[in-house]
């Protein structure tokens, strides 16, 4: 008897509980969607029907208002509809929405210490630090690198492709094998050729990065939704195998490079430069990395790591999803097809018939087309933010309070007819001059403000890169049915369902 009036009452207290938690955002005077208990808006996710960015997604597009209060499981957090106030959000009104609100543990954990995690004054520092590794001059100088990686590309789709006739190629799958290599040359300054040897070391440990089993969606989850519980898992000594064996590669390469003094023109050697002289040089024919003091270290070989997943996070799946969702709009649609072929043909002569960086640079309308591809199809669907002080919402009386975590859907804000007329037809000439007919605060892929993605140029120059030496060395054929991609209910990334095949010949 005593047990089932124990039972009935820790039913009771859950129930109330969650009543109780599930209501925050009516007590709080915040419009609300209906909350499905406990999962919240991650409801459809927990099924397995949706991705967690199409979710929020979802909710997006059921709800009005500028702001509306969601649940992520337990969590209440606000997601924000209007364009011009996540303009607000990001930029002018930064200083009360600074951090992202996701695990970062400075003093016990320095591989959580990258850029994107990191807060307050912390990350300030350290972007600073990190900025001139992003000029155009230091882009130019690791282009060799990139282009060698391009043409690696080339001899390997003219492997698949029939000497006469043409052949359906899964490109998503060919252009994540170039984003592994443009990131293991020009950012881990490590020789690869993933595509004779798909079994190396850095495409093995990429793939334990992007498995989908239970235990990577636990710490993922906790990474970005429960700060304090992956904060637990690491001090317990839960660790992950990919972490640890990216870790050990950094460590490896960095020890290569200083016992032999190796230079090389990559982003690894101007971390080097921080680590030995407590700079970057902001003179961009400079990549030695002597140290300025004996012995002296300004940054230890674990910093060093947790900037290079930052930047492998940041470049694989946004690279590779990018210049395969562009390939397949230019397929589905001829008119911007034979624009892109004859901008890069144009930019290509008027570079001395060499494809190099000034080149890349120089196709603007190929550009655009890399802008629409990010807008219809944001790699990473949100951007999240935390409130860092109390936050009056402008034009009423509601108040963020410090804490609550803030998301934008980018999928849903730029694919909104409000923001962009029709906005499921691929339009580059939005981004041409005199052509800029959006709401330009909605239009957010590399987020925007002081936390803009500080590789947001590189990304653009690799994208544009595969594209130029596809569509110079191919046949990329019109598809004779329009189509929409359909998304995979797996992972953070919008991900296409079944690849993206694509019709490609080669050049007679």
């Amino acid at each position: 008897m005593i047990g089932i009036l124990l039972l009935v009452s820790a039913v009771t207290l859950v129930y109330v509980y969650l009543k109780w938690n599930f209501s925050y955002w009516d007590r709080k005077g915040f419009p609300s969607a209906g909350a499905t208990i406990p999962f919240g808006v991650l409801d459809s996710v927990t099924k397995g029907k949706r991705s967690f960015g199409m979710a929020i997604s979802d909710l997006y597009n059921s709800t009005k208002g500028s702001i509306v209060g969601m649940y992520i499981t337990l969590r209440p957090a606000l997601l924000i509809r209007d364009a011009q106030l996540a303009h607000d959000v990001l930029v002018k009104d930064f200083s009360s929405f600074h951090d992202r609100g996701v695990y970062v543990d400075e003093e016990n954990d320095p591989i959580s210490t990258g850029l994107f995690s990191l807060e307050g004054a912390s990350w300030r520092a350290l972007r600073t630090k990190l900025s001139p590794s992003f000029t155009s001059g230091k882009l130019k100088a690791m282009f060799e690198t990139s282009d060698a990686v391009g043409d690696k590309l080339v001899a390997h789709l003219n492997t698949l492709l029939p000497q006469s006739g043409s052949k359906v190629v899964e490109i998503k799958e060919l252009f994540a094998t170039y984003a592994v290599d443009i990131i293991a040359s020009t950012i881990f300054g490590l020789d690869v050729d993933s595509f004779a040897n798909p079994n190396n070391e850095f495409v093995d440990i990429s793939k334990k990065f992007n498995r989908n089993t239970f235990t990577d969606k636990v710490r993922g989850a906790t990474l970005l939704l429960y700060p304090g519980l992956e904060k637990a898992f690491v001090r317990l000594g839960w660790k992950q195998e990919a972490t640890e064996a990216m870790r050990e590669l950094s460590s490896r390469t960095i020890d290569l490079r200083e016992k032999n003094n190796i230079v090389r023109k990559d982003m690894l050697q101007l971390l080097l430069q921080l680590r030995n002289q407590g700079k970057i040089s902001t003179d961009d024919s400079v990549w030695t990395a002597e140290h300025s003091k004996q012995g002296v270290k300004n940054m230890s070989k674990d910093h060093i790591a947790a900037q290079l997943f930052v930047f492998y996070g940041a470049g694989f799946e946004t690279t590779s999803a990018t210049a395969s969702f562009t390939l397949f709009e230019l397929s589905q649609n001829p008119e911007v097809m034979a624009k892109a072929k004859e901008d890069v043909r144009e930019a290509i002569e008027r570079n001395g018939g060499k494809l190099n960086y000034d080149a890349v640079q120089d196709m603007k309308y190929l550009e655009a087309c890399v802008l629409e591809t990010a807008r219809k199809y944001p790699a990473l669907p949100i951007l999240n933010r935390v409130c860092t002080q109390d936050y009056p919402v402008p034009d009423s009386k509601l108040v963020i309070q410090k804490g609550t975590p803030i998301v934008i859907s980018l999928i849903g804000m730029q694919r909104d007819a409000e923001n962009f007329p029709d906005p499921l037809s691929y339009q580059p000439e939005r981004y041409l001059d005199g052509n800029q007919d959006y709401n330009r605060a909605a239009f957010l892929p590399f987020g925007d403000g002081p936390r803009v993605c500080i590789g947001a140029r590189m990304g653009k120059v690799n994208v544009k890169l595969a594209l130029a030496k596809v569509l110079t060395h191919f046949n990329v054929e019109i598809s004779p049915e329009k189509r929409e991609i359909e998304f995979s209910p797996h992972g953070l990334t919008l991900v296409a369902e079944g690849g993206v095949p694509i019709r490609i010949s080669r050049k007679q």
